[in-house]
């Protein structure tokens, strides 16, 4: 259960490369266990400046880094008992055109700095009346530099991505293939929500969010992550969405856990004798890398970024919510009123229903 008094907190920090940023997992975890009702991450690095580098040759740096730091967050949010904890993390640039909107703050009051970081892009004057922490950072890996990659004559960014899924309840697993998704795109996003109809074999279906719900949450947030880009949120009714007519589609991002829809949409369009699609996928997890340690490959398996999860959780909240119960007054056993337990009334965190 959590607390009456709602805390919505804003992390601020540069990287040096992209390296996995285990350097920030002091002031992530310290942030995450002071959020109750927001958590919202900054990355800023000259990395991240439009034509820094290639952004489709540094898909698996840039994923691995995303992951990283969501985990953290996520992690601890969990172990909170408070999975809906809304958590972004954001990569900003350091030039003119990547500057903070001021409403960037929103339903934040504190800020959380890593002591010594001398963020060099410019922060809205909101930001700077809010209170300020420092936290000492943790070990100095990630912040070796890591080379990012370049290939001559492999596009930077692809003009149009296609990705699908459900959405329902949006949370750092979707953001993370959304992101990647932003990451590579330089004109439009194509995101296909599975509509209604399809979901009612899905376990607690009854907590499902509405399809307006689930796309208009999409939407803002890739507008959060990636403004200026075209975003195209669609209804599909089957695997192939948009990409089973759309010519103007270069690429495909998908999750490990969905690679078979991705080669069967590959099959579909050489039928229909459409462009082939280059994939992009998200497999952080899987992925052998000397950046990701152990323990951090033990934490990502730990961590469950499902919407059935979160489903499941609030089902049994509700189940906690409604269930009359007994408890002993003056030695007789007698049922505790709905919508109260142990006595005490039980209030859902907002956002559940």
């Amino acid at each position: 259960m959590t607390s009456s008094l709602t805390t919505g907190i804003l992390v601020l920090a540069s990287l040096p490369s992209l390296s996995t940023p285990q350097f920030l997992a002091p002031i992530i975890v310290s942030a995450a266990n002071a959020a109750s009702s927001r958590l919202r991450i900054i990355l800023f690095s000259q990395l991240f400046d439009p034509d820094a580098i290639s952004h489709t040759q540094n898909w698996d740096n840039v994923q691995r880094l995303l992951t990283y730091v969501y985990v953290q967050a996520t992690k601890i949010a969990q172990d909170k008992d408070n999975p809906l904890l809304p958590i972004d993390v954001l990569l900003k640039g350091l030039n003119a055109q990547e500057a903070l909107p001021e409403n960037i703050g929103e339903g934040c009051e504190v800020v959380y700095r890593v002591s010594g970081d001398a963020i060099v892009a410019a922060l809205p004057h909101a930001l700077l009346e809010l209170s300020h922490r420092f936290v000492a950072a943790g070990s100095n890996e990630g912040r070796t530099t890591l080379e990012a990659s370049e290939e001559v004559n492999v596009l930077s960014m692809l003009p149009v991505v296609a990705l699908g899924g459900t959405f329902d309840h949006l949370h750092a697993g979707h953001k993370i293939l959304l992101s990647m998704a932003a990451w590579i795109t330089s004109r439009k996003v194509i995101v296909g929500v599975t509509d209604d109809t399809l979901l009612k074999s899905k376990s607690n279906a009854h907590v499902l969010e509405s399809l307006d719900t689930r796309r208009t949450n999409v939407r803002d947030f890739l507008e959060l992550f990636k403004p200026g880009l075209e975003y195209d949120i669609v209804t599909i009714n089957d695997v192939y969405g948009p990409t089973g007519w759309d010519p103007d589609i270069q690429g495909l991002v998908v999750s490990r856990e969905t690679i078979n829809g991705a080669e069967m949409i590959s099959t579909h369009r050489e039928k229909e004798q459409l462009p082939k699609l280059s994939v992009f996928i998200i497999d952080v997890i899987s992925h052998t890398s000397s950046n990701i340690t152990e323990d951090d490959l033990s934490l990502m398996r730990q961590t469950k970024m499902s919407s059935t999860h979160i489903r499941n959780w609030i089902a049994m909240h509700e189940k906690q919510h409604y269930q009359p119960q007994n408890q002993q007054v003056d030695g007789e056993s007698k049922p505790v009123e709905r919508g109260q337990v142990g006595g005490l009334v039980h209030r859902m965190p907002s956002g559940t229903r």
